[in-house]
């Protein structure tokens, strides 16, 4: 079955303030399923005679082959931001930036 490239399968919304995050799993053409997350803000612009209102937005889309590493991080960071923290700063990711297992995921095998 064919569908179109952003068919709907399931959407979510949070309202928070002048922000709406939505999040929808949508199904691509060859019927894998993937996850959209878009921030959605309320910006006001003061006109001369009227008040104007749009929307500003901002997509991540997320693989399944990504489900899990995005979960682990996702998870760690609301851990840390809802206990508190003692102030100090810790970017795991920089520390590795140059390690083995990073510079796998960063090689390109291109076949011609």
């Amino acid at each position: 079955m064919n569908l179109p490239e952003k068919d709907f399968v399931f959407s979510e919304s949070v309202k928070a303030g002048k922000r709406i995050y939505y999040f929808d799993v949508k199904q691509s053409r060859n019927g894998e399923k993937y996850i959209s997350i878009t921030e959605s803000k309320k910006i006001y612009d003061d006109g001369s005679d009227f008040q104007q209102v749009h929307f500003e937005k901002h997509k991540i889309f997320l693989y399944k082959e990504d489900y899990e590493k995005f979960m682990n991080a996702l998870n760690k960071v609301l851990k840390i931001a809802s206990e508190g923290e003692d102030g100090n700063v810790y970017f795991p990711h920089r520390e590795n930036e140059h390690s083995e297992e990073n510079e796998k995921d960063e090689q390109i095998d291109i076949e011609f």
